[in-house]
């Protein structure tokens, strides 16, 4: 057994009170459902075997507990060790106390060598004990809700010791999944098969994938985790004085997803006093994991610094939940949708402005170059909107030397040669199930 280096006569934390917590904890976790399978079960299996600690990151429930269990049903047949601190018993827990839980799991399961901890983050120091169990040859499975405070600890003392795993809502394919809809080959070709996933199409794009929110059809789940990563993950967390206008300012990207964001005006707008400000609290939204914001796509770092940023939100359900309704926005919706999931794909993502001033929805970089160019368009109602978008996407392809382009729409199929360049129209459902023709 490991050897205990930390001085356990500081920790707060009874013995007894921790095996309690353990043992009930323990319990509740086997009592659970399996849940529907989430893809990233199949690369966390490529780190199995390496001493990185892994970490599952994300908004709260978004699935990385499920996620948590998963691996260790599908990959631990032996025991393990499991804890949740995010339970009000442990307000006392400090850094010292993990040596004391550690001796309280070896009491009640013997050594064992593989620990899964549910948002650590919440314990100051963590980071330390993990180091040196790592060095110990212990392997841990991590979750956590706040990038901030994740990779400052991460980049100290578990630096190139970690592989960090972003655990977004339900892709549409494990949507179609939990709904025990099955995808077999040639589907698209049916004409009823092809309407009953349109169908499922228009639910997952007006209320997204938070796995909670799908199983009990009650938007106040998600205005309840809304409210929860404000107050508790947020405004307590940072201090945070002017909470009205914080809230306010929340709200206005909610009503503002897939739209220009100028920080200036926002700190006139809200009365903040300065940008400085604007921006501190919107990258507070951004580590909790609610909103993310892209950059202008230029070769000039300082350039894509200045440049207004765009707006996009984890999850449409959200934004049905707190914002505005979904027949007033189905653009919106849509756009915000393809950009969750190109994060889920793991691309590197800016908007494009030509010269002539006409805008890309999504360029995507790899290397130092841009590689792919996506518009979104909800639809083609007028053959000037059909041009526009046409147009403005010929022009990028040509500025960035690329020959061909994707336009993403509700409903719309079709291959266009223009200007000697391929222009391939999807529908997004087919595109976020990997059906390009």
């Amino acid at each position: 057994m490991l050897p205990l280096s930390m001085n356990t006569m500081a920790a707060s934390m009874d013995i007894n009170t921790l095996k309690e917590i353990i043992i009930e904890q323990n319990s509740a976790r086997k009592r659970l459902p399996a849940g529907t399978e989430r893809q990233l079960l199949k690369q966390v299996g490529k780190y199995l075997n390496t001493p990185h600690v892994v970490i599952l990151c994300g908004m709260r429930r978004t699935g990385k507990s499920t996620l948590q269990r998963q691996i260790q049903q599908s990959h631990y047949k032996q025991s393990t060790y499991f804890f949740n601190f995010e339970d009000e018993r442990l307000l006392n827990f400090k850094t010292a106390d993990l040596n004391k839980l550690f001796e309280a799991f070896v009491e009640l399961y013997g050594e064992q060598k593989v620990f899964f901890f549910d948002e650590i983050q919440n314990i100051l120091g963590w980071e330390t004990f993990v180091r040196r169990m790592q060095d110990n040859q212990y392997k841990f499975f991590i979750t956590g809700s706040n990038a901030s405070l994740l990779s400052k600890e991460l980049g100290t003392k578990l630096t190139g010791r970690h592989i960090n795993l972003t655990v977004y809502p339900f892709s549409f394919e494990e949507y179609l999944t939990f709904n025990q809809f099955e995808l077999t080959q040639n589907m698209l070709l049916q004409t009823q098969s092809r309407g009953m996933i349109k169908n499922h199409f228009q639910q997952y794009l007006q209320f997204g994938g938070l796995p909670e929110y799908l199983q009990y059809k009650d938007l106040d789940l998600i205005k309840r985790t809304y409210d929860d990563i404000l107050y508790r993950d947020i405004i307590t967390r940072y201090d945070i004085k002017a909470v009205k206008a914080f809230r306010e300012l929340s709200l206005y990207l909610f009503r503002n997803v897939s739209t220009l964001l100028s920080y200036r005006k926002l700190a006139t707008m809200l009365e903040l006093g300065s940008v400085t400000t604007v921006k501190n609290f919107i990258d507070y939204l951004e580590n909790s994991y609610l909103f993310f914001t892209i950059r202008k796509y230029s070769p000039s770092i300082k350039t894509q610094t200045i440049a207004n940023k765009k707006i996009y939100c984890l999850d449409n359900g959200l934004i049905e939940a707190v914002a505005f309704q979904f027949s007033d926005n189905n653009g919106r919706y849509l756009e915000n949708l393809v950009f969750i999931e190109l994060m889920r794909r793991g691309k590197e993502i800016y908007y494009y402005h030509t010269q002539h001033n006409l805008e890309v929805d999504f360029a995507i970089k790899e290397g130092k170059r841009i590689t792919q160019m996506i518009q979104v368009c909800h639809g083609f109602h007028s053959e000037k909107t059909m041009n526009r978008e046409i147009n403005s996407l010929v022009a990028a392809l040509d500025e960035v030397d690329l020959n061909e382009g994707i336009i993403l729409t509700q409903d719309h199929s079709e291959k266009l040669v223009v200007n000697g360049k391929t222009i391939t129209i999807l529908p997004v459902y087919q595109w976020l199930l990997n059906i390009t023709s």
